[in-house]
């Protein structure tokens, strides 16, 4: 399949999802890992995908186009590996960080700020999470949709004990498809907030029956 203009060539597809720590390595090459991956991510989002350049990003991380190369592969590459990083903190924050987003706060508070926070989070990156669901359409079922689907039959069944959380989890999911997110944001003009109060709407169903 042909990419879309201005993504990167498919490349034999990465895992998306990043629960677990990440690779031990020696601090030099943190350190570096650290700074190409931020400066990649500043790139996306103040160019878009289309101008993640290796030279670029080399220089903006202060390292040798053959540091970014060696580490990533090619541009693909470093496009998944900033998914992936950010999916670490995204993933982090819901499991085990401060309510309402993590545990502590009631399953219907932890069910809002958990769709806000992933809308949040899918706008942030939509060009890149596009990229990757042009590489391989199966990708978005699989990994990080898994964590996220696990999580929400939790708090769907903490909230509403007798709903089908199993399906619900997943019409609750099917929202955040990339190619969805980037029509409503850039055709139809909706802000964040506004899908925030849709998805509100969607939920205020469960806090009644629950």
């Amino acid at each position: 399949m042909t990419a879309a203009p201005g993504t990167p060539a498919a490349t034999p597809r990465r895992n998306l999802p990043l629960l677990g720590r990440p690779p031990v390595e020696r601090a030099d090459a943190a350190r570096n890992r650290r700074r190409i991956l931020a400066a990649a991510a500043e790139l996306v989002a103040t160019r878009g995908v289309a101008a993640l350049s290796m030279d670029e990003v080399a220089q903006a991380a202060g390292v040798g186009v053959g540091t970014v190369y060696r580490r990533f592969g090619d541009r693909a590459g470093l496009a998944y590996a900033v998914i992936d990083d950010r999916e670490r903190r995204f993933q982090a924050a819901f499991l085990s960080g401060p309510p309402p987003l993590g545990p502590g706060a009631d399953a219907h508070a932890r069910l809002r700020a958990f769709l806000h926070a992933l809308a949040e989070r899918t706008d942030e990156q939509v060009d890149l999470l596009l990229m990757a669901e042009l590489d391989s359409p199966a990708a978005r079922f699989e990994q990080s949709y898994d964590v996220y689907h696990r999580h929400l039959v939790l708090l769907i069944r903490g909230a509403a004990p007798e709903a089908d959380a199993v399906y619900l989890a997943d019409a609750l999911l099917a929202p955040f498809a990339a190619n969805l997110v980037a029509h409503q944001r850039r055709t139809r003009g909706m802000s964040v907030e506004r899908i925030k109060a849709g998805l509100d709407a969607l939920i205020s169903g469960l806090a009644r029956s629950g």
